[in-house]
């Protein structure tokens, strides 16, 4: 049978690279043949990535930037560009967590927030995008949240709410304008998974337990199994499905 997942020869960004969920998606697309462009701020964790994805046997480089910063994002686009010769697949996958109480949310967090989950992942879309457009062809996956679509009383997150759930519009928007261009624009809306910026906060005994009353298989998710849903949104085989996201959070969205 035809793997449908195949992606040899296509060219990958991955923000938010360093670490967490990041590494996973672009280990994932590297596996099928994908070669990558790894985004982030920390170059030393950056390398590290690199040389594991290179055992993997695709081409991998890596590039500092900021998404809060237009120009590095304009600068960094380009480069890839040109390194490659061409852009397939986005996965915008840079982002925080900060919480506090909405009435305790200084200006700064809430700008941080913004300007980092829905700004940074609109302005890499954007650029991103108009290569996109010349090529006619592409497929762009935007993480988002279950809290693009749900809130939570056991933890301030208003904020995040707020961006991850721009995020959900965002994709349906810019899918609806891309839609015949030969571009796919999706979402992911993972649970709480024990990686990156969520690590700390599943490993604490009473947030674990607010896992295991609120997601009916009780547990946090684990590293691969977000794998599948990445690769069906950035193959061929997802090529009639655009400003969609699909929830992968153990069925906490479900009740």
């Amino acid at each position: 049978m035809k793997n449908l997942f195949d992606l040899t020869g296509r060219v990958a960004i991955v923000t938010g690279a360093s670490s967490g969920l990041g590494v996973d998606f672009a280990k994932a697309l590297a596996n099928q043949g994908a070669n990558l462009a790894l985004i982030a701020r920390r170059e030393d964790k950056l390398k590290e990535v690199q040389k594991e994805i290179e055992k993997l046997g695709v081409t991998c480089r890596y590039y500092v930037c900021d998404v809060m910063k237009t120009d590095q994002i304009q600068d960094t686009v380009e480069r890839v560009e040109k390194d490659f010769g061409r852009i397939d697949i986005l996965v915008n996958n840079a982002g925080l967590g900060l919480v506090d109480a909405a009435e305790k949310t200084t200006d700064e967090m809430w700008r941080t927030m913004v300007d980092t989950n829905l700004n940074g992942v609109y302005f890499f879309a954007r650029e991103v995008g108009k290569v996109m457009l010349k090529q006619k062809y592409g497929r762009i996956i935007n993480i988002g949240s279950i809290h693009s679509v749900v809130s939570m009383k056991e933890m301030p997150v208003t904020a995040y709410c707020a961006t991850k759930g721009g995020v959900l519009t965002l994709t349906k928007a810019l899918a609806s304008e891309w839609a015949k261009e030969g571009i796919t624009v999706n979402a992911i809306g993972p649970g709480y998974f024990a990686l990156g910026m969520a690590e700390g906060v599943v490993a604490d005994p009473e947030f674990a337990k607010i896992i295991e009353f609120m997601c009916p298989m009780g547990r946090p998710g684990r590293s691969g199994e977000l794998d599948t849903t990445v690769l069906y949104l950035a193959s061929d085989a997802s090529t009639y499905i655009t400003g969609q996201m699909i929830i992968v959070d153990g069925g906490w969205t479900s009740i």
